[in-house]
């Protein structure tokens, strides 16, 4: 089976097509109770949060109120658990009513380092109980640098992993050339996402170039990605400036197929809020749509909501 996709901007309604989201909303299960904590360049107070963003933690500039310098971060959130007020729901994220928990770790450019974003996986371990921490969203990459310095990462969130986190990680846009992985999403034990449109991309962003997404496997013989997502042109949240009022941005990589991901297990743990980490990988594992691509670019193969929900 393959999915297609026509090229242009992939707004969030058909994002949730294409994953079947609608199989969980028809069940009454839209993500509530579970939180997802971000690890990205903050968020804006956008109205199709409403009152879910239940915690900002700033490693970067220690302020207390919620931002986003960047509007990269707030993408992701929208993503994840928008409700599309502002779009008669043209744009609700995969999980409308996940609560957010956002940890500042890249600056205004998107830029951070491990020691941030490390401090960030801390924070998020220490409060995972205070804030019903369920899942937690990595949609950034690093080259690799020293192997010390690449372990310490991956370390950080086999941690967290091992905590009972599901951990869910970009797999870069260094592809797609084998082993181009970005750290930590070569950690075995993290599911690791790439996006499945990214040859038909190339259609306004001219960042990144067609078939971006990061292919295994990894130095260690991992076969990575895990499952892949939509993630090119995608319309979502905007970190609003106060000209414009543009409350919606396109934005593609697989940091954007990773929401989608993070969104669907939200999803699935609103159903089943008794099932680990490990079992949720495994399930995982055995609903994925096969796209009859290489493994090492797809892993398992695509997300799919209603085949996830039918354990």
């Amino acid at each position: 089976m393959r999915i297609l996709i026509k090229k242009g901007k992939i707004n969030m309604n058909r994002v949730r097509y294409l994953i079947h989201a609608d199989a969980a909303y028809r069940q009454g299960f839209f993500g509530q109770g579970i939180g997802v904590a971000i690890l990205d360049t903050g968020i804006y107070s956008h109205p199709d949060f409403g009152r879910r963003i239940r915690c900002f933690f700033d490693v970067i500039n220690k302020r207390r109120i919620n931002y986003d310098d960047c509007s990269h971060g707030t993408h992701v959130s929208s993503i994840i658990g928008g409700n599309g007020k502002m779009s008669q729901g043209k744009y609700m994220g995969v999980a409308p009513e996940a609560e957010l928990i956002h940890i500042k770790v890249l600056d205004r450019r998107g830029n951070g380092n491990k020691d941030d974003v490390i401090k960030g996986i801390e924070w998020v371990i220490q409060n995972r109980h205070r804030y019903r921490i369920r899942i937690l969203n990595i949609s950034v990459g690093t080259i690799k640098e020293s192997k010390s310095r690449d372990e310490q990462l991956v370390k950080a969130v086999e941690k967290a992993w091992d905590a009972g986190i599901v951990v869910v990680v970009a797999a870069g846009n260094m592809g797609p050339e084998p082993m181009t992985i970005t750290v930590p999403g070569n950690s075995r034990k993290v599911i690791t996402v790439g996006s499945l449109d990214d040859s038909i991309h190339k259609i306004l962003d001219k960042s990144l170039h067609p078939s971006y997404s990061g292919c295994g496997p990894t130095a260690e013989c991992v076969c990575k990605p895990d499952v892949v997502a939509p993630g090119s042109s995608i319309t979502a949240g905007n970190a609003v400036s106060t000209k414009d009022k543009r409350y919606y941005c396109m934005k593609s990589g697989t940091s954007m197929a990773t929401p989608v991901v993070s969104g669907s297990i939200a999803l699935l743990l609103s159903k089943y809020p008794y099932l680990s980490n490990v079992e949720i990988k495994m399930i995982l594992h055995e609903s994925a749509v096969n796209l009859g691509m290489p493994k090492y670019r797809q892993g398992w193969g695509s997300i799919d909501v209603e085949k996830l929900l039918k354990i």
